[in-house]
Formats: structure tokens, sequence, C-alpha cells
């Protein structure tokens, strides 16, 4: 595989952002899911909007840690980056925006669903499934922030770097 100057762009700003996870940071605010949107709507080949910010997560939750409920995570991950094809053949502000509404929801909904089922902090009953959601609520509005921050940061800087550089744009997927 040739590594074209489009590739080494994407790849590079996906590290930067990733790297903004192993700084100090509110909880759930970080640039995990704006990296698989990014990735899906960027990347030329479908198999590296899948396997660059995957391997960018790996990296750093082999350096921060691994926890209890990570397939939920990773599997949480995977469905952004699917979502985030819908991004190949345009990208625009409010698909960004709506995008990113919707992978913060998925990581609520997802994984706080394998935090109750999978583990112990609450009883698997009714009760307890509410009292999950309910404590989540905080991480949820990090999420959501966090996903529009890194969404617009990480978009944002490679619309500029696209104007700078138009042999960017030259090399925009098609589909």
């Amino acid at each position: 595989m040739k590594l074209d100057t489009r590739f080494l762009v994407i790849t590079g700003l996906i590290l930067l952002a990733v790297l903004t996870r192993l700084l100090p940071h509110p909880f759930n605010f970080t640039a995990m899911s704006a990296v698989a949107l990014f990735g899906a709507a960027n990347y030329n080949k479908k198999i590296l909007a899948f396997l660059v910010p995957i391997t960018a997560l790996l990296i750093s939750d082999s350096i921060i840690g691994f926890y209890q409920g990570i397939e939920w995570v990773y599997g949480t991950f995977v469905l952004i980056i699917i979502c985030g094809f819908y991004l190949r053949t345009k990208v625009t502000i409010p698909r960004v925006i709506a995008l990113s509404v919707i992978s913060s929801l998925l990581v609520f909904v997802i994984t706080d669903f394998g935090v109750w089922l999978g583990g112990n902090l609450y009883p698997h009953t009714v009760a307890g499934f509410t009292a999950c959601y309910v404590a989540a609520m905080p991480f949820l509005r990090n999420e959501l922030l966090g996903d529009l921050f890194y969404s617009g940061l990480l978009f944002g800087a490679f619309y500029i770097a696209q104007l700078r550089f138009p042999k960017l744009l030259k090399e925009r997927v098609k589909k």
C-alpha cells in the first residue's frame, strides 16, 4: 500500500486526537468517538477506517489500562465507525453534528447496558437498570460535549488542510 499524503494527514490527526486521551480530562470527554467518525469518513479504504482507529484505541488502552466491559466499548466503537461511513460521500456540519450526537448516544446506551448486565454494581432488575442509566447521565453530558468538540476539531482541521493543500481534496474518496 502506498502511503499517500492524505493517509498521512488523516492518520496524524487521529494520533494527535488519541494522545489527548492520555492527558487529564473529565470522564468521557475524549476524542475517541470523533476519531471513529473521522477515520470512517476520510480513509479511502474502509479497512483502514476500522484498523487505524481501533489500533489507536487498543494502544491507548494498553497505556491507561484495560478495564471491565471493554468488549462493549470496542463493539460500540465498531458501530460508530459503521455510522461514520455515511459521511464518506459528503461531509457537512449538520451530518457531523448528528453523527456525533448519535455516537454519544450509542456509547451511553450500549456501554451502560454492559455495566448493568456484566457487573455487580446494580441489581439485574428494572430498578437496577434505571439506576444504572441515571448514574451514567453525567458521563453522557461529557460524552456529548467531547464528541462535538473533537469532531469539530478533527473535521475542521482537515477541511482547512484541504483548502491549504488541494492535493488532499483531489484524493478524496468517491464512495
